[in-house]
């Protein structure tokens, strides 16, 4: 098997990872996130028409009726729409949308809900969001620590923020709307691109006690080599799914689709190059990973 030479593009890596950071960071200060309705507040309607409806024409309809910036999306069928208001308009909003919609519309047009949520909701959903985020890694430093070592709990969740920053810049600097089905994509990717590096990890852990003679680059190179086939499979045939649920699914997924995507290919990136770079950075050696001698082990061999 011929290894291939990773941690020989290490620095360069290194460099494209800080770019991405900083571009991603400074979007996130300077651009802010699109915040959708689930953080910002506003009112959603739910609405039937008798006929298939047109969406362009729906946007078109209540843009003059005075509701600019509404977003319009189909809703299960083609006859069921999903209208987003932005936050300013009364809980009474249905009503009015549902009679704008039909003077407009040739056929009927039954309202089917209408939810308000409030300024307040959309504060504490952004919170929760956030801790929820922080839970993950915490936890993940945890179980990586306990299972590993200090070393690779450390590398694993500069990798997992590096992934997280570099998703969420992706939507800044797009403009993309960040709303709940996003920010599920966002944890689903730290599972994702931790399950990963969990498995590059555990070759590395495998090959540091059982290869003799080798530079822990050499060993890294080595495991990754040996794992790689594992994880572009893993990794095209998830991204071939989410690319037909981008096209085909609609602009209900449309977010979590992109996102997903974003987050599994830098995801991948990051298992091969960040989390076992950083671990390389931090100094990893077999000693590490050395099994514990047992108590009283050399006097047991010893004895008749």
């Amino acid at each position: 098997m011929q290894v291939i030479d990773f941690m020989g593009w290490r620095k360069l890596a290194l460099a494209v990872s800080a770019v991405l950071l900083l571009v991603s960071v400074a979007s996130f200060f300077g651009r802010q996130l699109a915040w959708g309705l689930d953080f910002t507040g506003g009112t959603l309607v739910e609405v039937h028409f008798a006929e298939s409806a047109n969406l362009a024409a729906v946007r078109g309809t209540l843009e003059q009726g005075g509701f600019p910036g509404a977003i319009v999306v189909a809703f299960g069928t083609d006859r069921d729409v999903l209208i987003r208001l932005p936050q300013g308009h009364s809980q009474m909003a249905g009503e009015t949308v549902l009679s704008v919609l039909r003077d407009a519309a040739d056929g009927g047009v039954e309202l089917r809900r209408t939810e308000f949520v409030g300024p307040q909701v959309g504060d504490e959903l952004r919170e929760q969001g956030g801790l929820a985020m922080l839970l993950a890694l915490g936890l993940i430093t945890l179980y990586i620590a306990f299972r590993f070592q200090l070393k690779f709990a450390v590398s694993a969740v500069i990798a997992l923020v590096h992934d997280i920053v570099i998703t969420i810049g992706f939507f800044s600097l797009t403009g993309l709307e960040f709303d709940l089905t996003v920010l599920a994509a966002v944890l689903a990717v730290i599972g994702y691109s931790l399950n990963d590096t969990i498995v590059v990890y555990d070759r590395i852990r495998e090959n540091f006690r059982k290869l003799r003679g080798l530079t822990p680059a050499e060993v890294i190179n080595r495991s990754i080599t040996e794992t790689l086939g594992r994880t572009l499979v893993t990794s095209l045939t998830t991204v071939l799914v989410l690319i037909s649920l981008a096209i085909f699914g609609g602009d209900m997924i449309f977010g979590f689709a992109v996102a997903l995507l974003v987050g599994i290919t830098v995801g991948t990136y990051s298992s091969i190059y960040m989390a076992s770079n950083i671990l390389l950075m931090l100094g990893v050696t077999k000693e590490d990973l050395m099994l514990p001698v047992r108590e009283g082990a050399d006097q047991d061999g010893l004895a008749p």
